[in-house]
């Protein structure tokens, strides 16, 4: 192919990535019509209103996120609710999103934790009752961490009318309260969730409990179901349709009340599409990037050099990290991912050292190449950041997350420079990054492992993570046969992984 061909196949490809991008965001834009959308505080508490147009009071519910989840992450929710003719109210709890409070204590004190997230929720629920678009009956929906919170509330308070439980870790619910429970687990989650969730509406059963029925009533407040969504896993169970279905019907019948419509926030599609059309313009540009190592700069290790030098550290970082504290940092599990990250990285290198293998050549890291670093890395923040932060979870960092960022980039820099050297070269192994990629995660699982009471969360996270290694290690390739210079991929991943990491986990007081 001429370079004129080459460069006209990339120049379609931009073009098409465009319409993909424009589409996927008119798309999303739409869910929100015929809404009314207010953002407010309550104390600290960033809160946002979704209100049907219209002018007559609706039933609320008060719609709380996971563990470093944010509000951001429930609008398929919100706006489904809304748009079905109910208030729906969304909040990030302290330490997460953009709350600017650390959340007490964190996992060093579950009561502490477990008091400050339910008077959060208590919070919001009082403002909720007293806003003028409400009709006074409430309800609460609550994922993952925030499952057992709403369901301890909805014991608490009897006046609350119906209680969605989504992926609920704990079975605290008697047979009458929380009044009209509702339980949506993926399809794909843990079978401990699923258990959990049958054993909490075993007793409205009489027996034993199936996924699917209702048990027991609403008008007495005794109405129980578990709903397995089809296809989804803890966080995609937030997007499924029969997520959005079940919830819809269930206030539906909690309150008493027919819906507005059948419409569903089925956002999936159009993310999928806005991230891939990203994903081609950025192929697409990576070509434009100037050629600054000729041949490429690094080892491009076979895949058994790779299992052993990548291998044995894999299975010592956890075992080393295992005896020592790493709660040093206030973010959630982030002291102990800069850990090990940086304790992998250096055992790596060290390996590569006792073979007499060379290390990154700082000397090569020139004016040129930091400019093009600052390029990517920019270009990559401004455009994914943008789109996760509307659309998909908080990532816009402030005062309380800069410096947490800056830690956890350091923090990561030894392995990804390291990795990037040892996969990256003239004639890179085929599926070697891949290779050294599953090795990290089975690192981390062998951390879960050896520690799952302080560190399994890190379980949930998992699939987001692989996620961001498809997206950023697509990248990386792209810029390193560009321009022969590992160190500019290496450096990018970190301070963006650095950056995801930093504004995602919760910062916890000390």
């Amino acid at each position: 192919m001429s370079r004129f061909d080459r460069r006209g196949g990339r120049a379609v490809v931009a073009m098409l990535a465009l319409l993909m991008i424009a589409f996927a965001v008119h798309r999303l834009a739409d869910a929100t019509r015929g809404l009314r959308i207010s953002h407010l505080q309550v104390g600290d508490m960033p809160v946002t209103v979704y209100a049907p147009d219209r002018d007559e009071p609706a039933p609320t519910v008060v719609i709380a996120h996971g563990f470093a989840g944010s509000q951001q992450l429930m609008q398929p929710l919100a706006t489904t609710l809304a748009r079905a003719g109910f208030l729906a109210i969304t909040f990030d709890f302290p330490g997460h999103g953009r709350h600017p409070q650390p959340l007490a204590s964190g996992l060093a004190d579950q009561q502490a934790m477990s008091t400050a997230l339910v008077e959060a929720l208590r919070a919001v629920v009082a403002m909720a009752r007293k806003r003028p678009e409400s009709d006074g009956r409430l309800a609460l929906l609550g994922h993952s961490m925030a499952s057992d919170v709403v369901v301890r509330l909805g014991i608490e308070d009897p006046s609350i009318a119906a209680t969605i439980a989504v992926s609920m870790f704990f079975p605290r619910a008697t047979d009458r309260l929380p009044h009209n429970l509702l339980i949506i687990d993926g399809a794909f989650e843990a079978g401990e969730l699923i258990r959990q969730g049958l054993a909490s509406i075993r007793t409205a059963a009489g027996g034993q409990p199936e996924a699917g029925p209702i048990y027991g009533q609403f008008d007495n407040g005794s109405a129980r179901r578990l709903v397995l969504a089809r296809g989804a896993e803890h966080i995609g169970v937030l997007y499924a349709r029969d997520t959005l279905d079940a919830a819809v019907d269930w206030l539906s019948g909690g309150f008493l009340q027919p819906v507005t419509g059948h419409w569903r926030d089925l956002r999936g599609g159009p993310l999928a599409l806005l991230f891939g059309g990203l994903m081609l313009l950025a192929w697409s540009l990576a070509a434009r990037l100037p050629v600054l190592r000729v041949p490429p700069d690094g080892l491009a290790l076979p895949h058994r050099a790779l299992l052993l030098d990548a291998g044995l550290p894999a299975i010592v970082t956890p075992l080393l990290l295992w005896p020592l504290p790493h709660d040093w940092l206030p973010l959630l599990l982030g002291g102990y991912l800069a850990m090990h990250f940086a304790l992998y990285g250096l055992l790596v290198a060290l390996m590569l050292r006792r073979r007499g293998l060379p290390l990154p050549r700082l000397r090569h890291f020139d004016r040129r190449t930091l400019a093009v670093l600052l390029t990517v890395t920019i270009a990559c923040a401004a455009a994914f950041g943008y789109a996760l932060d509307h659309w998909v979870a908080s990532v816009a960092p402030h005062a309380l997350r800069w410096p947490l960022i800056a830690v956890m980039t350091a923090g990561l820099l030894p392995y990804f420079v390291i990795d990037e050297w040892i996969t990256r070269g003239p004639q890179p192994a085929r599926g070697g990054y891949l290779l050294t990629k599953l090795l990290l995660l089975v690192s981390l699982l062998l951390a879960v492992a050896l520690n799952p009471y302080e560190l399994f969360f890190l379980v949930i996270i998992v699939p987001v993570v692989l996620l961001l290694f498809l997206v950023f290690g697509s990248f990386s390739r792209w810029i390193g046969r560009r321009t022969g210079q590992p160190l500019i991929a290496a450096v990018a991943n970190a301070v963006l992984f650095g950056w995801l990491i930093a504004v995602s986990f919760p910062v916890v007081g000390r």
